[in-house]
């Protein structure tokens, strides 16, 4: 299916890619992520007063837009045709909706608005590089042994008195965008073997010094566009998300992994439209100057079945819009045809575009994004888990036997 926007969402879809297109495209967004805080900081301030993109998915009574999940898959989609670095993943859609459903009407009052302002940008630290799980994408998020599971290593809390405050230990590595982040939210673990649950805890850096034993540091990314940190807590204080200890945070990890697979898919279906447009022109070029191999029909032929792989891909994101719960698979087919669009940009044969950086740079897109999120087949596996299609069926009264391997579904 494909999604029938309104003239408000196209409008929004229009504006913002004559935005990005005036940045200078990826070579553009190559420059913006090699700055300090890895975005283009004058632009992101400029899309928060124009557009209010920080804040478009948050209620009004914060600042933010009250828009729903179509406006933000948009947003998406057009930020990955441009491979924007930006704090928009990290913050309107992994951060902010946790402090929306954890946080008390203090915690909200205090930082939604300036979130939604794009005064504020959050990171969410999930310890091991288990983002993927954390989020219940790759796995079953539940009891948080991703967290640490009270076993050495991860990230782990305690409390640090009477006074309500917390001490947090431990390291989170390919944090999106923690080296720059003025608030990070970290998933630790806590409570020992016979209380074990994973929390949410608020660590402010905005203030006019780093909290004590804090180390945050940049780290060498296969995507350049997409800034990664290593955070050390050393004994850090830290605040509990939410008024109850007693509340496991995996649940609301899940959910907002939900909303985020549907805005990455659409991040990614983005990203390969443009590759696919980009190879296109490219061979239009190569038609109309003459130069022009015996192989074009060949080069036209695998062009086309790679737009039926990017316009599937598109509508399943758009699919996803409607019915959360099929995130998991809209990503994996977004991912998957990303990263075979971009495999065939690169071919020698006619196929791929002008500009061998750009070709470069986004196949590390797709490679860094299935690092982080996938792998696909993974992806999909867990969704077929949750459906149920691994299940032992009855079949005329008897079992059915073992079902496909992991990663199969019987058809």
């Amino acid at each position: 299916m494909d999604a029938a926007f309104t003239a408000e969402q196209d409008e929004i879809r229009r504006t913002l890619r004559d935005l990005l297109a005036r940045r200078g495209g990826p070579g553009g967004a190559v420059d913006a992520a090699a700055t300090p805080d890895g975005y283009d900081t004058a632009l992101w301030r400029r899309s928060a007063r124009e557009f209010g993109l920080p804040g478009l998915a948050l209620p009004k009574e914060y600042g933010g837009g009250g828009r729903g999940p179509a406006e933000l898959a948009v947003v998406l989609e057009e930020a990955g045709r441009a491979l924007l670095p930006s704090p928009l993943l990290a913050t309107t859609v992994l951060a902010a909706p946790l402090i929306l459903a954890l946080g008390t009407a203090e915690q909200r009052a205090a930082l939604l608005p300036s979130i939604a302002a794009g005064e504020l940008t959050a990171a969410l630290a999930v310890p091991g590089g288990s983002l993927s799980t954390a989020l219940g994408l790759t796995g079953d998020p539940t009891g948080g042994a991703w967290a640490g599971g009270g076993r050495a290593g991860g990230v782990q809390a305690r409390p640090a008195g009477g006074d309500g405050g917390w001490r947090l230990y431990g390291e989170a590595s390919q944090v999106l965008d923690g080296h720059s982040a003025g608030l990070l939210l970290v998933a630790a673990h806590t409570g020992g073997f016979p209380r074990s649950r994973t929390l949410l805890f608020l660590v402010r850096t905005d203030g006019p010094e780093a909290p004590a034993g804090l180390v945050r540091t940049r780290q060498d990314s296969l995507d350049e566009t997409r800034p990664l940190a290593r955070v050390q807590l050393r004994d850090t204080e830290a605040a509990l998300l939410g008024a109850d200890d007693a509340v496991d945070a995996t649940a609301a990890l899940a959910a907002a992994g939900r909303t985020a697979a549907v805005a990455l898919a659409a991040e990614a279906a983005g990203a390969a439209a443009s590759v696919l447009e980009r190879a296109a022109g490219r061979l239009e070029a190569r038609e109309a100057s003459g130069r022009v191999t015996g192989a074009a029909e060949a080069v036209k032929l695998r062009l086309a079945d790679l737009y039926v792989r990017v316009q599937s891909a598109r509508s399943a994101a758009h699919y996803a819009v409607l019915d959360p719960e099929s995130g998991g698979l809209a990503l994996a087919q977004a991912l998957e045809a990303l990263r075979i669009t971009t495999a065939e940009a690169v071919q020698p044969h006619g196929g791929g575009f002008a500009g061998e950086q750009e070709a470069q740079l986004y196949f590390k897109r797709a490679a860094a994004d299935e690092l982080l999120l996938g792998p696909v087949h993974r992806l999909r596996d867990h969704a077929a888990q949750r459906a149920g299609l691994f299940g032992r069926e009855r079949l005329g009264g008897r079992a059915a036997g073992p079902g496909p391997a992991a990663g199969q579904v019987a058809v």
